[in-house]
């Protein structure tokens, strides 16, 4: 048995954390040039171009994921994942525009600062908490989790084994 496939669920967890945290990075770069770009130099309001540019990040960060983060999970279908994906991303735009909404119509905050520290640091922070724990519970599935099983067979678009080492967090 090589080291890959006996790893811990702690050692698996930070593996993935890891990877998550890469991609998002890449992402939070996308939404972050993007939502500036779109206020600041579009005259887009904060909350479409908060928008605009999450709708960019997540369709990159959806295939960073399902690529390279959680690849050794089970694959459970294009249409199923790729819809609960934008379900939950939807949550975590609205826990962004429910920060940015608050810096600017409560407080009445209206600065760059403002919108990039409740926009894109709070509320995207506060988003991010909530994908990576949706997405391993309701998207990425566990192998063992009796939903891949009943969907990892005609749906499937790209069949390919799991590791052993995919360990249940």
């Amino acid at each position: 048995m090589s080291h890959r496939q006996t790893r811990s669920p702690m050692q698996v967890l930070i593996h993935e954390m890891g990877k998550f945290g890469l991609v998002g990075g890449v992402c939070y770069a996308i939404d972050f040039l993007v939502s500036n770009l779109c206020h600041t130099l579009l005259g887009m309001g904060p909350l479409s171009a908060k928008t605009v540019s999450t709708v960019i990040a997540a369709t990159f960060s959806y295939i960073g994921n399902r690529q390279w983060s959680f690849n050794h999970r089970a694959r459970t279908g294009l249409r199923r994942e790729y819809t609960l994906f934008v379900i939950l991303n939807t949550v975590g735009l609205l826990i962004a525009l429910g920060c940015l909404g608050f810096a600017r119509y409560v407080l009445d905050l209206r600065g760059v600062l403002a919108f990039n520290l409740f926009g894109n640091v709070i509320g995207t922070g506060l988003g991010t908490v909530f994908r990576f724990w949706a997405y391993k519970k309701w998207v990425f599935l566990h192998p063992d989790d009796p939903k891949a099983a009943v969907n990892n067979g005609a749906d499937q678009e790209n069949p390919r084994p799991v590791p052993e080492h995919a360990g249940r967090i």
